[in-house]
C-alpha cells in the first residue's frame, strides 16, 4: 500500500468524529479479530475529497469481528451487550463472520466459502474498492486492511471483485453511489471474469500511536 494514501485515510478517519467514536467503542467493545470495515470509511474519503459533510452517503457503519460460535444467540449477545456504547446517530451493524456463510446464499443466491478471518469477509466484497478495514489498538495506533491496496478509493473508482459471482451486487451498490457521488467512475462486471485473490502478502499496515484529531 502506499504510504500516502495510508496517511491521507487516517488523517481523513481522525477527522470525523463519528468514525473516531465508533472505533474508540469498538476498542473498547474488543470483540475477537474486529474491524471497522468498508463503507463509512471509502464514503469519509470520497466525501473528503469531494468537500460534502463527512457521513453523506453512508447508511450506517459495518464492525466486523470472528468468533467460531456461530450461533445466532451468540451474535445477538454481542450486539445487545455493543448497543450502549455507539451512538444512535450513527447506526452500527455489528457482523460475525463466522456466520456468513450460513446465510449468504439465501441473501445473495449462492454460497460463499467458509471464512477463517474478519479479513475474509473483506476479502470477498463484490468490489475491490470496498475491500477495506481500520481498527485502533491499545496504544492508540491503527491497524488498516487493504488487500488491494487504497489507490482505487482515492481515485473514486470502483473496481468490480469477480472472486464471487455478485455481478448484481456490484451494479446494485455502484448505481446507489453514482447518485451520492456523481464524480465516480464504475469499472463493469467482466463477461468472462477469472476469479482474483487478494494481493499477497496480506495488506495489514500498523501505524504508530499518533495524536487523535479533537
Amino acid at each position: 500500500m502506499s504510504e500516502a494514501l495510508e496517511a491521507r485515510l487516517l488523517g481523513i478517519v481522525q477527522a470525523v468524529p463519528e468514525l473516531m467514536a465508533a472505533l474508540r467503542a469498538a476498542r473498547t467493545l474488543d470483540l475477537p479479530d474486529w474491524w471497522i470495515v468498508s463503507g463509512a470509511l471509502y464514503g469519509a474519503v470520497w466525501n473528503a475529497l469531494t468537500g460534502r459533510p463527512a457521513l453523506h452517503g453512508v447508511k450506517d457503519i459495518d464492525l466486523f469481528y470472528f468468533d467460531p460460535d456461530t450461533s445466532w444467540e451468540a451474535e445477538d449477545r454481542v450486539i445487545r451487550r455493543a448497543a450502549p456504547l455507539f451512538a444512535p446517530a450513527s447506526p452500527v451493524e455489528i457482523r460475525n463472520q463466522a456466520r456468513v456463510p450460513l446465510w449468504y446464499r439465501d441473501r445473495f443466491g449462492h454460497a460463499c466459502p467458509d471464512y477463517a478471518s474478519s479479513r475474509d469477509g473483506i476479502d470477498h466484497f463484490a468490489s475491490r474498492t470496498h475491500c477495506v478495514g481500520m481498527r485502533l489498538r491499545p496504544d492508540n495506533g491503527f491497524d488498516i486492511y487493504a488487500p488491494h491496496g487504497l489507490e482505487d478509493i482515492f481515485a473514486m473508482r470502483i473496481v468490480p471483485n469477480p472472486i464471487l459471482p455478485n455481478r448484481t451486487t456490484h451494479e446494485a451498490k455502484a448505481a446507489r453511489h453514482k447518485t451520492c457521488w456523481p464524480e465516480l467512475t464504475i469499472e463493469p462486471w467482466p463477461e468472462t471474469p477469472q476469479a482474483r485473490r487478494p494481493a499477497s502478502p496480506l495488506q495489514t499496515e500498523s501505524h504508530p500511536s499518533r495524536p487523535e484529531a479533537p
